[in-house]
């Protein structure tokens, strides 16, 4: 990754919230963000990287706002408010939130949008994430997304919603969509981005630290660290490696104890929220052997709590591990998730321990069809080669 990469990844974020803060415009501080990386790209490894690459990045993309705000001939109190502001000397730095990336994730989850398109709007500023990718995370279809995120924005100019950090009495009524955000943000990184994780997990860190009474801030964050211990175990090479054929000695073990003391305080609050229950899972599944009938009662608990889909499959592997194949198969057969790549994957594999090798031939095939990373499409490949 070049130095450029870096900062890009780095600084996306923080840079971003500072710009919608003083633009008040999502698409505005986009735009101009990345027409000053794209100067950065041609300019930096010619003249050198800045001292402070953020404050560049601001002072570049805020002159580049200007100048489209200009050619586009917008109202000219936008104007005036913008050449205001005065220029950053030194990298921006926050105030009630003490990370510039979180207080964009409460900026972005206003309760005037719906929470769906307030975590879409977390994964593309913070995330950094295409539409395809916010789309995958959603289960809905590109131009589903990308019509979501333009209502989004639209809604925001015309109802003149502000992007500004709520104060800290409301913060909790965004708490919701920004622990949404984050674990998406998490997920669409377990998919191999380990700086997504890190970036997750950095962010649940300082999240605790700000609502440290909140359970389910709290297992989120362990959610995170129990699933990302195992990430140096997860690969060979490039390929997947399944839970139950991990190298254990390559888990994080001090990763593994920081999650379950995470778990812990949280579970000492009181009822177990979502997250807080798939920490739970997170946990055990770390056991050996998995207590899978348990996990798949903590399962059902999740389902009952979320009413999700994506729940019900994963109680069906639980399910098929305690009571056998065919009793995870009829879970999975009357789940309505056709373009999901886990529940063709799951079916396969179901149908291939039962030994209807052409049943499960076709659902590895469907999975394949719907497979992006390359892993996932090796792994895939490699199971139908055994049939």
């Amino acid at each position: 990754m070049s130095p450029v990469d870096e900062i890009f990844r780095d600084e996306w974020g923080r840079v971003l919230s500072v710009l919608i803060g003083s633009l008040g415009d999502f698409d505005l501080a986009e735009d101009s963000l990345q027409d000053a990386f794209a100067i950065a790209v041609e300019r930096w490894p010619r003249e050198g990287i800045p001292v402070s690459p953020a404050a560049w990045l601001v002072t570049t993309a805020r002159r580049r706002a200007i100048d489209r705000l200009r050619r586009e001939r917008l109202l000219s109190t936008k104007l005036r408010l913008l050449v205001a502001v005065p220029e950053p000397s030194r990298e921006p730095v926050g105030g009630e939130i003490p990370d510039e990336r979180l207080e964009l994730v409460f900026m972005c989850c206003h309760p005037a949008l719906g929470v769906e398109a307030q975590v879409a709007l977390v994964l593309r500023a913070l995330g950094g994430l295409t539409t395809e990718e916010i789309a995958r995370a959603f289960l809905v279809s590109p131009e589903t997304m990308k019509r979501r995120l333009s209502r989004a924005k639209a809604k925001i100019k015309a109802a003149g919603i502000p992007f500004v950090i709520p104060p800290r009495m409301q913060l909790a009524e965004r708490l919701a969509a920004v622990l949404a955000a984050v674990y998406l943000i998490f997920n669409e990184g377990y998919r191999g981005r380990g700086e997504l994780t890190d970036e997750a997990i950095h962010l649940g860190r300082v999240l605790s630290g700000l609502m440290p009474d909140q359970p389910e801030v709290l297992g989120l964050l362990a959610l995170m660290l129990l699933h990302d211990a195992r990430r140096e175990a997860r690969f060979g090479g490039d390929d997947l490696v399944l839970l139950q054929d991990q190298d254990r000695s390559l888990w994080n073990r001090a990763q593994i104890a920081d999650g379950l003391d995470t778990l812990g305080r949280a579970r000492e609050m009181g009822e177990a929220g979502p997250y807080v229950l798939q920490a739970m899972i997170a946990a055990l599944q770390l056991e050996q052997p998995p207590p899978w009938a348990r996990i798949a009662e903590l399962y059902s608990e999740l389902a009952r709590v979320t009413g999700s889909p994506v729940v019900e499959l994963n109680r069906a592997v639980a399910v098929a591990q305690s009571e056998g194949a065919e009793a995870g198969l009829r879970i999975v057969d009357r789940l309505a998730l056709d373009d999901y790549l886990y529940l063709h994957s799951t079916r396969a594999e179901l149908l291939r321990r039962q030994g209807r090798v052409g049943e499960a031939r076709v659902a590895y095939r469907r999975a394949l069809q719907l497979a992006e990373a390359a892993s996932e499409r090796r792994f895939l490949e490699a199971r139908i080669a055994e049939l």
